[in-house]
């Protein structure tokens, strides 16, 4: 029996109690690299490909500052190697040894990143990372009643095996995400591609900067050129706790879900993330909206407006716990933007999963929501297969 069966939600307070009866100090990473704020962009992408972390503390006379983010890196179209980072630092939550580990999963699922700073006062004591609350799931044996299927996200995107790096890249930009399966002409799963293939390719090309890598002699070649074809995958009736595991014995964030021969899903480890998160016990429903950019940030009252009556609809079917939604705009054609919206929905530790493309962010927005609350309703008053449910 899975999570979404227990009506009660008794399952998800176990799951709890067992993850908040660990503590920071038994995940924390004590060595880990930092930055001065007058480092280069080309020095931060450097120890990022050197240690694979796309947070790195910056510290100053031995206080800490900030981090300095890969996707801040990703989003500076106009800065050069020689930047200094200074003018790049983000404003992260910190953490403290009595951080619970499900306000950590929270922090992350917000803020989006995969690195949090432990601080005692203005000193930097620790780093948890994504990868230590994996490791954690898949020590999880209660894991082994929730399958793939349940969390996994849902449509996938993904980059044909003969298009451009370029494109590629453009769509991990988009979208906020950093890897991407790869595909035939047959639609079959033939690899996947990361920026940390982007980024190595770019170095041996003598790229130094990821400003403008789009555009760059390094990416106008064909992703199936650079892509990992070694590929792990999951099973979509597998249990989360061997996916968990999988996850953090190899070092691996993204794994593509198959039913057989056909991918039906993509499990990251974002996903794991927003279960933990899932997880944390509070009054009222849990709402985050990330990506919105300052000059959209107007219309977050009529978008939070929305989602509270849809919200208060299927509060009358199930209790939900949690509802995050990233916001992306890009350029579809001269100034005119468009919007793409993925929404993922946490209802009885059940996760719904959709996505709605508009030019008009707030009736984006509603559509997205309304089509989460019939998945909702779906679920309940038609008893179709499981298959049927999940298959994009």
């Amino acid at each position: 029996m899975g999570i979404k069966d227990l009506e009660d939600l008794k399952k998800l307070s176990i799951l709890k109690s067992q993850i908040d009866s660990l503590s920071v100090s038994d995940i924390v990473e004590l060595e880990f690299p930092t930055l001065g704020p007058d480092d280069t962009l080309s020095d931060s992408l450097a120890l990022m490909r050197k240690t694979g972390y796309q947070e790195i503390p910056v510290v100053e006379n031995g206080s800490y500052i900030g981090m300095m983010r890969y996707g801040t890196i990703l989003r500076k179209k106009s800065a050069t190697p020689e930047t200094k980072i200074k003018s790049l630092v983000s404003s992260l939550p910190t953490i403290s040894e009595e951080t619970e580990i499900t306000k950590i999963a929270e922090y992350m699922v917000t803020n989006n990143c995969r690195q949090l700073a432990v601080v005692n006062g203005k000193k930097i004591a620790g780093i948890v990372s994504r990868t230590a609350l994996i490791e954690i799931a898949a020590d999880m044996k209660s894991l082994k009643d929730v399958k793939v299927w349940e969390i996994m996200t849902t449509p996938v995107e993904y980059v044909k095996d003969n298009a451009m790096l370029s494109e590629a890249v453009d769509t991990m930009r988009r979208l906020d995400i950093r890897t991407m399966p790869v595909i035939d002409s047959a639609g079959a799963l033939v690899g996947v591609v990361g920026m940390r293939e982007v980024i190595d390719n770019g170095w041996k090309a003598g790229e130094r900067s990821v400003a403008g890598i789009s555009k760059s002699p390094s990416t106008q070649i064909p992703v199936e050129s650079v892509a990992v074809t070694n590929v792990m995958t999951v099973d979509w009736e597998d249990d989360m706790e061997s996916a968990a595991d999988v996850m953090a014995s190899k070092k691996i964030s993204t794994l593509p879900v198959m039913d057989g021969d056909e991918m039906v899903g993509i499990l990251t480890e974002y996903d794991i993330i927003e279960m933990i998160s899932a997880c944390r016990e509070r009054d009222q429903l849990y709402v985050q909206i990330s990506g919105l950019d300052e000059e959209d940030k107007i219309y977050a009252d009529a978008m939070y407006s929305d989602i509270a009556a849809e919200m208060a609809k299927i509060s009358k079917i199930h209790r939900p716990e949690s509802l995050t939604i990233h916001v992306t705009r890009y350029n579809e054609s001269g100034d005119k933007k468009k919007y793409s919206l993925i929404g993922k929905l946490f209802v009885n530790g059940r996760t719904f999963n959709a996505k709605e493309i508009g030019w008009d962010i707030v009736q984006t927005n509603n559509d997205l929501v309304k089509k989460l609350g019939d998945l909702v309703k779906d679920q309940k008053d038609n008893h179709v297969s499981r298959r049927k449910k999940i298959k994009p």
